[in-house]
């Protein structure tokens, strides 16, 4: 589980901001990894009220959402982020290990934007943001 979690950001190709929140230290590192190789700077989160405070001091351009988070789950920390105005436009991906079924619908009406299931595919990944944030 989490381990020493923080905001964590690099000087990269592009000018984009990724948070990436996940309790899982190995995933979150495969993620970060992942997304800085596509030229993002990525934001980390441990849990869902670290999520909504990194989000709102840092206003990220995208947020990968892991459901099911210590102190804050990621659907309440979404609902906490939606109801801030300066963030209600980012993109938030409900990312986890659950099949699509109830967590996927609960997810979608408390304002994720999509659903990305685990593992993850880093092909799938890299089109996701391509769609919410194009290069180009």
């Amino acid at each position: 589980m989490a381990g020493n979690c923080r905001a964590a950001t690099g000087g990269f190709m592009n000018n984009r901001t990724i948070m990436v929140v996940e309790d899982y230290d190995d995933t979150r590192v495969l993620l970060k990894t992942g997304l800085e190789r596509l030229g993002y700077n990525v934001l980390e989160a441990c849990n869902g009220q670290e999520a909504v405070d990194i989000a709102d001091r840092e206003r990220p351009d995208l947020i990968l959402m892991d459901l099911d988070l210590p102190i804050l789950d990621g659907i309440a920390a979404t609902q906490c982020i939606r109801q801030k105005p300066e963030l209600e436009g980012v993109p938030i991906v409900a990312v986890t290990a659950y099949p699509m079924s109830y967590s996927h619908v609960k997810a979608f009406a408390k304002g994720c934007d999509e659903y990305m299931r685990k593992p993850i595919d880093m092909t799938e990944l890299a089109q996701l943001v391509n769609r919410y944030l194009p290069t180009g």
